[in-house]
């Protein structure tokens, strides 16, 4: 019988650093003999990163798009691709080339590891400001998966990830894998399971990002008001709004939407909403949001032209979603992977019946507020428009009907974090 392979993608955007507690200690520590990338080719591969970073932007989009059922929605495509680049590396054949499509645009396995590589290097140590954000990864392996010694390597050196070995189908992997996913989203996420695997389980691959950020301009919470607010569906809601009043930031504006960017005090990140502009001819949110592209959000982002708000006013906002993802990643390029009898995944192991991914299952939290936003995500799974010139004499943009927002690199456009408010 084929081995099945977990993936656990969990994410955390926090405003403020909590207590960790340590992992459960039934599982033992391994360790392994790490593959690492050198600062030469890091260096070597660094012309391919532009390309990684538009394919990464296509697949956060298509996947929000995707999981997205005409109701607000919230992913982590940073933290899913960070995970799927680990199995990447146990994949070979067919298999192997669709992830090299999706997460790289056909580009090697080693110019995605070091793209991968690169960011995880400059979001965990490279940020500035108040900024505090860490990666972690992990592989849990089960002592009858006979996972190979050189992919545990990979996920070791390439990856950073810690190694644990244990019975995954036995009840202590529940407090195990709890106790870790806790301690590293800072007790955001306590619980991610509540139950053992099945007993052909023979991986589980796992991504935490924590990332803490405040507004480069906090908003004034004595401008904060209450504001109708019109869903998708057509019913209406007061909500809290945060104000800003004669202030400048990034507009964000093509010939059928527009939004604003608001930095973080990193310099580096910052987060954006957006949506079909209010005339007669633009497009509703569902039409404008299905003919969006990643490359074509990522070069908004990138283009924004800075500009006077007369006012923007943005909702005072929580939000969480949760879902599985086994029938969404096939339909955007990862068939093989999941399929039992076309999956390859040789260079992970030996068992004789091979392994496939046969489960994901994310979930996310976000927190908009004065001070700038505070966000959790959990993923599971078993084994070029230029911007439109601003007009001249400010800006007036209210955000009270569904919107497209994120969490994104405004040196490359990645989204670590995708969402809908609807």
């Amino acid at each position: 019988m084929k081995r099945l392979v977990a993936l656990f993608l969990l994410s955390g955007l926090c405003l403020s650093l909590l207590g960790g507690c340590a992992a459960a200690s039934a599982a033992k520590e391994l360790s392994a003999q790490p593959v690492k990338l050198t600062t030469q080719d890091l260096s070597r591969y660094d012309p391919d990163a532009p390309k990684s970073h538009a394919a990464l932007s296509d697949f956060g989009l298509d996947l929000l798009k995707n999981t997205r059922q005409k109701e607000s929605t919230l992913v982590s495509p940073l933290s899913i691709s960070i995970a799927l680049a680990m199995a990447a590396n146990g994949a070979d054949g067919d298999t192997l080339e669709e992830f090299q499509q999706v997460l790289g645009d056909g580009l090697p396995l080693e110019s995605i590891n070091a793209a991968f590589a690169s960011l995880m290097w400059v979001y965990s140590d490279g940020l500035g400001g108040s900024t505090k954000c860490s990666i972690a990864n992990s592989l849990w392996v089960d002592p009858e998966g006979q996972v190979r010694e050189d992919f545990i390597g990979k996920c070791a050196g390439l990856f950073e990830a810690q190694i644990f070995q244990g019975d995954l189908s036995v009840p202590g992997i529940v407090k195990d894998l709890n106790g870790w996913v806790s301690q590293h989203t800072n007790k955001m996420i306590p619980q991610i399971i509540s139950q053992p695997f099945d007993k052909n389980t023979a991986a589980l691959l796992v991504n935490a990002l924590y990332l803490k950020n405040t507004w480069a301009t906090e908003f004034d919470p004595q401008d904060t008001a209450p504001r109708g607010f019109t869903h998708g569906d057509g019913s209406a809601e007061r909500l809290h709004y945060l104000n800003h009043f004669s202030l400048s930031f990034p507009y964000l504006a093509n010939e059928t939407c527009e939004g604003a960017l608001l930095p973080y005090d990193d310099g580096r990140l910052g987060f954006f909403a957006l949506r079909p502009k209010l005339s007669p001819d633009a497009p509703d949110f569902d039409t404008w949001l299905a003919e969006l592209e990643g490359t074509e959000l990522a070069s908004l982002i990138l283009s924004g032209e800075e500009a006077k708000f007369l006012r923007l006013s943005l909702p005072k906002f929580e939000q969480e979603w949760s879902g599985e993802l086994q029938d969404i990643l096939p339909g955007i390029g990862l068939e093989h992977a999941f399929d039992p009898d076309a999956a390859d995944f040789s260079l992970l192991g030996d068992n004789p019946y091979g392994y496939y991914l046969s489960q994901v299952i994310h979930a996310a939290k976000i927190e908009v507020n004065e001070k700038g936003t505070e966000a959790a995500a959990a993923t599971v799974a078993a084994a070029g428009s230029g911007s439109a010139a601003p007009p001249e004499d400010g800006i007036t943009l209210v955000f009270d009907r569904p919107f497209l927002y994120g969490i994104v690199d405004l040196q490359n456009g990645i989204p670590l974090f995708l969402g809908t408010f609807e």
